[in-house]
């Protein structure tokens, strides 16, 4: 074959292929819109410790995809974009509770965060567990279409397993 004939993606497969390009950013700014819609709503809470909860969980769900050999498709991306949510609640559910310790009853940052945990420990892992278990189908099916929605579910799964809340 000459080497002037070169063969490129047109149409459809071009935009998809274009779409793969933003994913990093895509993530950061739905981070950034989380936490904006966060603090419209509310008073700004420490966003240090809220978005620390972040890392492990996208460290874990990005492990995961690795562990099967699963790209990082638009799929697996919006599983990312799930679990924030999930993970970034978590954080703010505590966050919540320690601050109104500390203000209302006046307790120590620590007595008020380990209050917190003690009070949000069961709808953490109850939110958590939920989110698991309806990842665990998505992760381990293998019918129809199963390989499009196995990104979405060892990304939610994997990345829960790891993060701290």
């Amino acid at each position: 074959m000459p080497a002037s004939i070169r063969g490129t993606f047109q149409g459809t497969a071009q935009a998809f292929q274009d779409s793969l390009k933003t994913k990093a950013s895509s993530s950061v700014r739905a981070v950034r819109r989380v936490h904006r819609a966060r603090h419209s709503v509310r008073e700004l809470h420490p966003p240090i410790t809220i978005l620390s909860t972040l890392p492990s969980a996208g460290v874990g769900a990005i492990l995961a995809l690795l562990l099967f050999h699963i790209e990082l498709s638009v799929i697996a991306l919006i599983g990312i974009i799930l679990l924030i949510g999930i993970v970034k609640k978590n954080a703010i559910m505590m966050i919540d509770f320690a601050l109104e310790a500390q203000r209302g009853e006046g307790k120590s940052p620590h007595d008020a965060i380990y209050s917190a945990c003690v009070l949000r420990f069961r709808p953490i892992m109850m939110t958590t567990a939920a989110a698991l278990l309806g990842g665990l189908p998505l992760a381990l099916g293998n019918g129809t279409g199963s390989e499009m929605r196995r990104p979405l579910g060892i990304a939610i799964v994997g990345g829960l397993l790891v993060s701290r809340s």
